[in-house]
């Protein structure tokens, strides 16, 4: 399961060994770094509890942070310190000691502070300044707090900076703290949550640095790099978003919020036009108090911001900065930004723009290296009874419901078990009844009357309209033969219409079955009650809109996702819900079966995705890491896998086996809203709000493609049967038919590309498109291929 990572701190206070332990409070840091790259944030300090805290894990995945060294040693037989002690000129000791024994006091660690009071064999008198609450001097207690002060939010200047990418911190930003004794289950004033904690990931913004020189400092950076050559530039270049992001937040924070608006309108006009959202709601926030519980706020705090440069372009920018001594941004520089360096050549412009736009900046190349199993699992063989037309005995293979068959052309299907597949027993998957052996023989059958396409036979294309829905259609699912189509509703109902002269019909009554001879060869068809035959049932239980809706392989369950939380399992023999699943606290956007069923997907608007097994009550794995709200989710053709699709402008590829994300990628320029697998299980499309569909090689994780022709929202995507046609749905009210083969054909993932995600995409997408079919005013919500290759597509009439 995917547990987020937490930071490993020390505490360089010691303690006497025959004394108690000292409780000191928990970090409230700031959640798990990448998944893929196992490095761990570095968050603030929360609460104010830790003394002198290092952290051990850096952003490389063990460079050690500076540490803010606390002195606990005074000298023996030391004089009594006076209210005046510190202006006197007392021992630079004694001060520093005084302050650690006041905030001990202060947050209700006695232990500790006796300890550390015998640690320094001094006199009760001695410490009279720092006593408790009251009976301070003012002076004393003042010149400690300063000291504290200075001692936890104190940042070491430019002289010799460590490398971002390496995960050295440029100042130990500390949370202010409480000046009160703590309440109870609180850290000094900051409650212990499971989320980054608000006011400790605030609080790296309480940097004290002229708030007048913000403008000349970004400025300052801005005309080097616009001055740099021009393979540098556009690699620099990238730093101008983030960097005004959090400038901005600092003056935001620090209450400077003249400068902070004068700042916001001088530079907010440089940034690149795909962040226009996220500056949106940056303009919102102009006072401290709107920075709390503001999430977009959170996101840029708690995670890194991922940069990738090349070595010579870094050197030019650490050099500029350094001679410049300009402290600001470079501490911004290494609290805020993971900057990914590889060797060689500088990126181009074309290529950066393709991968950017995501809310954390690009995906770290140790995300993207671990192995992916993306091959198919080996068939069960079974025996298929001959036609007289029909002779072939290994015609295609047999495949478990909602699995698209291979690539391979049909009759000619391999025995051999494909190198890139997982091992058959890598997770347990349901065993094959007789009746989804039929199913896989009928589907079987099918196959053979295939229609093979291509660029020269383009598939029909059966539009289903749904008419008087009032713009009330949310979520639309077709089970893989074809004979049922389900719609979710704005009205929080399910409905499910059958699109075959077959009737649905529900299960007889418990006292009508007991009549039924249980061994007769029809016995399926007896038990089904011909009275409640009709088109069409609706299914009643959701209390909120109905987002997400699928099959079940087998056909004879429905799974809906819904605003209220819950993800429902329908019975379709009874037409009644069978479980209501409760995980997820905010509206669930996407469900979906396994292509062998019994497992299934969920995501939502709490950031996660979560796997199910229908005969389980609590998820199996949670897959946590994306920034924003999971809006889409497709599993992987052998099922070991699960795709997400994020409005952070992602796509995660997660192992169902351990919870780990194994892929990230980034490039979209809005929320993602589809997701499809090709058949061989090698390729992923994904669609966004930005009306581009892109393509991705799992096994290399790379970009390898990008078609581009709709104006809106790409709401659907689906491979044809056999992989040779990729068609893309829209709310532009169009259905698009590309060149899957041509598209994936002769593709360049040579070692360096890999290495450096120096990716050139070819401008293609008109040679790419083969049709496209335009609705009266009709947004494409679903396509589905039928197992002969028939196009059908579905969505609710809008009139304009």
């Amino acid at each position: 399961m995917a547990a987020l990572a937490e930071e490993q701190t020390e505490v360089a206070v010691k303690l006497e060994p025959e004394g108690p332990p000292a409780l000191l409070p928990p970090q409230a840091g700031d959640g798990a770094g990448e998944g893929g790259g196992g490095t761990t944030n570095n968050g603030p300090n929360g609460g104010g509890g830790n003394i002198a805290a290092s952290s051990s894990a850096g952003g490389d995945g063990g460079t050690p942070k500076p540490t803010v060294a606390v002195s606990a040693v005074a000298p023996a037989g030391a004089a009594p310190v006076s209210a005046a002690a510190p202006e006197a000129g007392a021992p630079h000791d004694r001060q520093t000691l005084l302050a650690v024994l006041q905030f001990l006091r202060q947050s209700n660690l006695r232990e500790a502070e006796e300890a550390l009071r015998r640690e320094a064999r001094l006199l009760e008198e001695a410490v009279a300044g720092s006593g408790a609450p009251g009976e301070a001097d003012g002076a004393s207690a003042e010149a400690a707090s300063t000291l504290l002060s200075r001692v936890t939010a104190s940042a070491p200047g430019p002289a010799a900076p460590d490398p971002p990418g390496s995960g050295a911190s440029g100042a130990a930003a500390v949370p202010v703290l409480a000046t009160g004794p703590a309440a109870p289950g609180k850290v000094g004033s900051v409650a212990v949550e499971d989320q980054p904690d608000v006011s400790a990931v605030l609080s790296a913004y309480n940097q004290q640095g002229d708030p007048t020189m913000y403008e000349e400092y970004y400025s300052g950076l801005k005309h080097f790099i616009e001055c740099s050559l021009d393979c540098h530039r556009a690699e620099l270049s990238q730093l101008f978003y983030p960097l005004f992001v959090h400038m901005y937040l600092e003056l935001v924070y620090n209450q400077h919020e003249n400068e902070a608006k004068s700042f916001f309108e001088k530079f907010h006009g440089d940034q690149e036009c795909y962040y226009q959202d996220d500056l949106r709601v940056l303009s919102s926030l102009t006072k401290k108090e709107h920075m709390k519980g503001n999430e977009t706020m959170l996101d840029f705090r708690t995670s890194k911001f991922v940069l990738r440069i090349s070595r010579d372009s870094y050197q030019l920018l650490k050099r500029h900065l350094q001679e410049k001594q300009n402290n600001q941004i470079w501490n911004i520089v290494q609290e805020h930004l993971y900057i990914d360096i590889f060797d060689g050549m500088p990126r181009s412009k074309q290529q950066i723009d393709a991968m950017v736009g995501s809310l954390a900046g690009e995906a770290k190349r140790e995300a993207n290296k671990s192995k992916v199993f993306f091959g198919l699992l080996k068939e069960p063989e079974i025996e298929v009874p001959l036609d007289d037309e029909d002779e072939e005995g290994e015609n295609e293979e047999g495949k478990p419901k909602k699995k698209k068959p291979k690539k391979d052309s049909i009759g000619s299907k391999s025995k051999k078990q494909d190198p890139n597949a997982p091992p058959q027993n890598r997770i347990p998957l349901p065993e094959l009844k007789d009746s989804d052996k039929l199913d896989k023989i009928m589907n079987m059958k099918e196959t053979t009357k295939r229609v093979r396409l291509g660029p020269d036979c383009l598939p029909s294309i059966c539009f289903y309209t749904f008419l008087n829905a009032y713009q009330g259609l949310t979520a639309v699912d077709v089970t893989d033969d074809s004979s049922l189509i389900a719609g979710g509703f704005a009205d929080s109902t399910v409905r499910v219409w059958s699109v075959t002269p077959k009737k649905l019909r529900s299960v007889k009554q418990a006292a009508d079955l007991s009549l039924i001879d249980k061994e007769s060869d029809d016995v399926l068809e007896r038990i089904m009650d011909e009275k409640t035959a009709s088109e069409l049932k609706i299914l009643y239980g959701h209390s909120g809109p109905v987002y997400g809706a699928s099959f079940s392989p087998d056909r004879n369950y429905l799974l809906s996702s819904s605003e209220d939380g819950t993800v429902r399992l329908w019975s379709l023999q009874t037409f009644t819900c069978l479980v209501g699943y409760k995980g997820h606290n905010y509206p669930v956007w996407d469900t979906q079966f396994s292509p062998y069923g019994y497992y299934f997907v969920s995501g939502g608007h709490d950031r996660v995705a979560r796997l199910w097994a229908t005969d389980h009550y609590q998820p199996l794995r949670i897959f946590a890491g994306h920034l924003a709200d999971v809006n889409c989710t497709r599993f992987h053709p052998n099922s070991n896998y699960v795709a997400t699709g994020s409005a952070d402008r992602t796509v995660r590829l997660w192992d169902v086996l351990n919870g780990n994300c194994v892929r990230i990628f980034t490039g979209h320029k809005g929320p993602i809203h589809s997701l499809t697998f090709s058949p061989n299980g090698r390729f992923l499309a994904t669609g966004a709000t930005d009306g581009r569909v892109l393509l991705w090689d799992i096994g290399h994780g790379l970009m390898v493609g990008e078609l581009k022709g709709h104006t809106d929202t790409v709401c659907s995507l689906r491979f044809s049967r056999d992989g040779e046609i990729l068609a893309s749905g829209s709310m532009d009210n169009t259905v698009r038919l590309w060149d899957a083969v041509k598209a994936f054909e002769d593709l360049e993932t040579d070692d360096f590309t890999t290495a450096t995600g120096h990716i050139n995409l070819p401008e293609n997408s008109q040679e790419l498109l083969l049709g496209t079919y335009m609705t009266k005013s009709t947004p494409v919500v679903h396509l589905h291929f039928t197992r002969r290759n028939l196009v059908l597509a579905a969505g609710a009439y809008s009139p304009q």
